[in-house]
């Protein structure tokens, strides 16, 4: 969010010159930014927040961790990615905030942390007020939706570097986790389940290739996409499912059988989830027990690529994945079912000799389990 500014006024008295206007920056513009995000944002806030909106930095009360043994503090940071481009094709820049509380704030879940507050930078060649203001206000209706409050950011101006339609946006968040509860592969068990939870759609990966196979099949993002009813880019822009609210009642309703968690993000699904497992388990996901959603199956079609080829990249409908003790599946499913979330089993988690044939082993820097995916797509045809 942009800090409100002003210039100084002409000493001779006549009208004064913003020499930072004329080279390309509206502060003006970011005022009014400010002011059309300001009911958004306010509507995060709890008691914990101090100082309102529009601060050199956010405050947050944290006298509630003395309740807490020993809190550890988790955090993450990260972006949406090329989904922004789409937003921007068609001028529809509502939900791309969503998108970015799912990228940072359910990162934090993953260890079993509650979300405390997330701060937000956007990069723009020009300050559009209305758009920074539709932007933030899908990152606060995020951040509510989560349960984090939104205490602060930052809209920067760079004309020259970026176009004057273009934007990015990134945000960090904070959570906090007591000690002995943080989930991970030192709680995993040989027999425990892996299950799956229902991705909304691509969410925020894979978007290079989505616009690469959008691009060669000579497609607008405003064109009919007749397989879903919309557009083209109002299908590709669906926001990404937050499950941070969803998990952290699970983990209090079956305390002690949530023993790790993993978002599947950017490497996929079997990626992901060997980073949350011991070194000496895998599994095997059975690709037979779901069928990839539509919009997957669509644009692998069109860009003449099967699916197995995509689970590097892609989703494939499935966002989540809970490893839980084999006795509280059902009720786990169950538990997500009433939020709203479908959720069926994949796998089980087993140790010793591995089958022939290649797994994931780790991902991104973590030397955890093994994965891989087995048997076809529940597609009704050929994968």
């Amino acid at each position: 969010m942009v800090s409100p500014s002003r210039d100084a006024a002409s000493p001779t008295g006549s009208t004064p010159v913003n020499p930072y206007s004329e080279a390309g920056v509206d502060t003006a513009a970011g005022d009014l930014a400010v002011e059309l995000m300001k009911s958004a944002v306010r509507r995060t806030h709890g008691p914990e927040v101090l100082g309102g909106v529009g601060g050199f930095a956010g405050l947050f009360d944290a006298s509630a961790l003395r309740s807490y043994a020993r809190p550890l503090l988790a955090t993450s940071t990260d972006g949406v990615g090329t989904k922004v481009a789409i937003a921007q094709a068609i001028d529809k820049h509502d939900t791309i905030g969503l998108d970015l509380v799912g990228m940072v704030v359910d990162d934090i879940v993953v260890v079993g942390a509650t979300p405390l507050f997330m701060t937000d930078y956007i990069a723009c060649g020009k300050v559009v007020p209305e758009r920074i203001a539709d932007i933030v206000a899908g990152i606060a209706r995020g951040c509510a939706e989560t349960g984090t409050a939104l205490v602060g950011g930052e809209t920067a101006e760079h004309p020259g570097l970026l176009g004057i339609n273009d934007y990015d946006v990134a945000g960090a968040a904070t959570g906090v986790v007591e000690a002995d509860r943080i989930l991970g592969a030192d709680r995993v068990r040989t027999g425990d389940v892996v299950i799956a939870l229902a991705s909304s759609g691509l969410h925020s990966n894979g978007y290079s290739l989505v616009r690469h196979i959008v691009a060669g099949a000579g497609i607008q993002y405003g064109d009919n996409a007749a397989d879903f009813g919309t557009t083209w880019g109002e299908a590709l822009l669906e926001p990404t499912r937050l499950y941070t609210s969803p998990l952290l009642r699970l983990i209090s309703g079956i305390p002690d059988h949530v023993h790790a968690l993993s978002h599947v993000t950017g490497g996929g699904i079997a990626a992901n989830l060997a980073r949350v497992l011991p070194q000496q388990a895998w599994v095997e996901v059975d690709r037979s027990t779901w069928s990839p959603p539509p919009v997957f199956r669509v644009l692998a079609e069109m860009g003449e690529l099967d699916l197995l080829s995509t689970e590097g990249t892609w989703n494939l409908g499935i966002g989540f994945v809970a490893v839980i003790s084999a006795d509280r599946v059902d009720a786990a499913i169950s538990a997500l079912a009433q939020d709203g979330i479908a959720a069926w089993q994949v796998g089980v988690v087993r140790d010793g000799e591995r089958p022939d044939g290649l797994f994931e082993q780790g991902a991104k820097g973590v030397d955890g389990g093994a994965v891989r995916l087995v048997g076809t797509y529940n597609t009704g045809g050929a994968n």
